[in-house]
């Protein structure tokens, strides 16, 4: 890896500070408590360029990787935005993975370009509540009908499907039982969200309150043949085309929160005057704060390390998995250090580290819970016999 400065890099991180400029913590804050879609931060980021940004440029995107979109993430996040713009934009910048690597010439045409230009708005549907993060057993099931599929069943804890036209579907096509391994007999459907067959019911949450999160109860929707994702059957290959570059993403968004909530408590600490000296002067305060730095920046470097093997076409599954659980711990330990630092303030809304505390939390769970990276690290990594 070269650690020299990279110019483009640079102006992203530049540019996307300079758009989030514009969005205060004031604005998160109201829209959190509103519940309101952040729409005018979503049209900046747009107008911007930003979104698409991994999609090919024959589609009319930016080319660029997982590294660029890492930093894109960090920025919004560490803005004060947090988890609700990030979510606001997320599959935008790179959910359209499977359909990049996956999808016919056919889907990419049709649906890229309108990613690109802001108007296409979708929902990541593979969870279901008897399955969890067991997604070999899922139930949701497509069946083949003239012309396309049918699909019934339900998901959960899908989000920005109160705004989304389509959503990215993982389906059993054959029974579990009769498919010769646990990961076949799935398969990915770009699917319309269609209201007359499909139920969103929005979940009622601790935070990312912006942004919604819904549950899915879904009655025979029909999604024709165009639009299956890749090979029927192969639709956790399909899925798993972004998985990782997902928590690289996410656990630099989590960076982000915690670079917020310290730039927030040093600042405080610095000015807070009690028995006649600044808090901050005071190792119990300014001891956390200094190791949630030197948390942060580990886990930015292992962040970075995963992102460039990605880029560069190696496995990074052992990397990935590492930098989501140091991002996630760093950042939720940056977030709590800065609420004691503020004492019975952090407690408050008007300082904004309350909204950090909560969402901050959220990326120990998110997108995969940190016990899962230790499986993963224990049967893959370490060699341990499989624990689940």
């Amino acid at each position: 890896m070269d650690f020299s400065a990279d110019t483009t890099h640079d102006d992203i991180r530049a540019a996307v500070r300079a758009l989030c400029s514009d969005f205060p913590d004031d604005y998160w804050a109201e829209h959190d408590q509103t519940q309101e879609f952040p729409w005018d931060f979503y049209n900046a980021v747009v107008k911007g360029g930003w979104l698409g940004l991994t999609v090919p440029t024959e589609y009319g995107g930016g080319g660029h990787g997982v590294t660029e979109a890492a930093i894109v993430e960090q920025e919004i996040a560490a803005s004060g935005a947090g988890m609700n713009g990030c979510s606001a934009v997320h599959i935008g910048i790179f959910g359209f993975e499977p359909i990049i690597r996956h999808g016919s010439e056919e889907l990419k045409r049709r649906f890229l370009p309108r990613l690109v230009e802001g108007d296409l708005h979708t929902s990541f549907a593979v969870t279901e509540p008897d399955a969890g993060t067991d997604t070999t057993n899922i139930s949701t099931f497509a069946k083949k009908v003239d012309g396309g599929w049918s699909i019934s069943g339900k998901k959960v804890w899908i989000t920005k499907a109160q705004e989304a036209e389509r959503m990215l579907i993982l389906c059993r096509t054959a029974p579990r039982s009769d498919s010769p391994k646990r990961t076949a007999g799935m398969t990915l459907f770009f699917a319309p969200l269609d209201r007359e067959r499909v139920t969103v019911r929005k979940i009622p949450k601790m935070g990312r309150n912006a942004i919604d999160t819904n549950e899915l109860f879904i009655d025979e929707l029909f999604v024709p043949d165009s639009d299956v994702v890749g090979e029927v059957g192969g639709g956790f290959k399909a899925i798993l085309a972004g998985l990782n570059a997902e928590r690289v993403i996410s656990a630099n968004a989590a960076i982000g929160i915690g670079r917020a909530a310290l730039r927030r408590a040093t600042s405080y600490a610095s000015e807070r005057t009690v028995f006649g000296r600044p808090i901050g002067q005071n190792q119990a305060i300014s001891h956390p704060l200094a190791r949630a730095l030197v948390q942060l920046d580990a886990a930015d470097l292992m962040c970075k390390q995963a992102a460039w093997l990605l880029d560069h076409g190696h496995s990074a599954g052992k990397e990935s998995n590492e930098a989501k659980f140091l991002a996630a711990e760093a950042g939720f330990f940056a977030a709590d250090a800065a609420l004691s630092a503020h004492g019975g303030y952090g407690y408050s809304k008007e300082y904004h580290i309350e909204r950090y505390f909560r969402e901050a939390r959220l990326m120990r769970i998110a997108p995969i819970s940190q016990e899962m990276v230790l499986n993963y690290v224990a049967e893959h990594v370490l060699g341990l016999p499989r624990s689940y």
